[in-house]
């Protein structure tokens, strides 16, 4: 159940960076359906590829207090944006920049559905 919840959540918080930023687009015409497979992409990426990437910049996150975190979620979102692209999912992520932005979204939305649905349990 935990991990439905998750992936809905993901789903979630990919809908509202799509619709806020114009540079991370869905194309297609059953966009819940390609959300739902691109949050499927995402949770796989930070459970297989995230993990390592923080291991190998634990130095770099402790020197920077953490921020880099910031930039590891843009590039998991950005390489999710690509694996999607190369799979013809119908989901883009057009530069780096857009990634960040995106994954700060994608992170408070994140958090306050969690607060949200942590309160409901």
């Amino acid at each position: 159940m935990r991990l439905l919840i998750s992936w809905l959540v993901n789903a979630v918080a990919l809908a509202v960076a799509v619709w806020l930023l114009d540079g991370i687009n869905v194309t297609g015409d059953n966009t819940p359906f390609t959300l739902a497979v691109v949050a499927l992409v995402f949770g796989l990426v930070n459970a297989l590829i995230r993990p390592l990437v923080k291991v190998l910049t634990c130095l770099l996150n402790v020197l920077t207090l953490g921020l880099f975190t910031l930039v590891i979620n843009a590039a998991m979102l950005w390489l999710s944006g690509w694996i999607a692209s190369k799979l013809e999912i119908g989901f883009e992520v057009q530069t780096f920049g857009w990634a960040f932005l995106g994954a700060l979204i994608i992170s408070v939305v994140s958090i306050v559905l969690n607060a949200v649905l942590k309160r409901d349990e």
